[in-house]
């Protein structure tokens, strides 16, 4: 069985480590807000001007002033602040930012990321991927282990547009955990019943198990 939305951003969660400061990217990212330990205690920052974010709201605890940088609504814990953006990205670049936990198109073997555009189609920008893609101390990007037609997203070397260059440390997928080693993955976790076969014959780049 491969792992669902929901056990890759609980396993995601367990990355986190008392005391860091990690920001949650656009997509998938934004639900492991749901899932940090109780006994963990991070502060969640947005780009968008907060730190402090915690879990999705309640019906009853909807507030459309509060949203996180995918403009979804999200609760404040007590200490939270409020900032704008300009504050935000000078926490982004000056490294303050411990985590960054994005989405993903394309991750190759030596780090190199690529998440915000597929030639061709429609986008509206970068946004802040660049910034903490390279501002953050660790990156960890969650996304599939390969498209929809099957095409590995895991690879040698990236087909897609860069975001940022040697910049991912781990990327976790329905498939498992997987570290970025220079030519290759070094799978540290498989999920529950899926095979080294099956990982190395959906990764683009050659897999080392551990």
């Amino acid at each position: 069985m491969t792992w669902s939305r929901e056990e890759i951003a609980r396993r995601a969660a367990r990355e986190l480590a008392d005391g860091d400061v990690a920001n949650l990217g656009i997509g998938l990212p934004t639900e492991v807000a749901n899932y940090v330990p109780p006994d963990v205690s991070v502060v969640l920052h947005s780009e968008n001007g907060l730190l402090g974010m915690g879990p999705f709201p309640f019906e009853d605890q909807i507030d459309p002033q509060i949203i996180n940088a995918g403009k979804q609504t999200v609760t404040v814990l007590p200490g939270a602040s409020a900032f704008d953006s300009a504050l935000s990205f000078a926490m982004i670049r000056g490294g303050h930012v411990d985590v960054a936990i994005l989405g993903g198109l394309e991750v190759a073997a030596n780090g190199d990321l690529a998440n915000w555009t597929v030639p061709g189609k429609l986008v509206t920008g970068m946004g802040g991927a660049m910034d903490l893609a390279k501002g953050a101390r660790r990156v960890l990007v969650l996304q599939t282990h390969v498209s929809k037609d099957g095409t590995p997203k895991l690879v040698g070397r990236l087909t897609l547009p860069a975001t940022a260059l040697a910049c991912v440390h781990r990327v976790l997928t329905e498939l498992g955990v997987f570290d970025c080693a220079g030519d290759h993955f070094v799978c540290v976790e498989r999920a529950t019943g899926v095979s080294e076969e099956e990982v190395a014959r959906s990764t683009g780049a050659r897999v080392v198990f551990r």
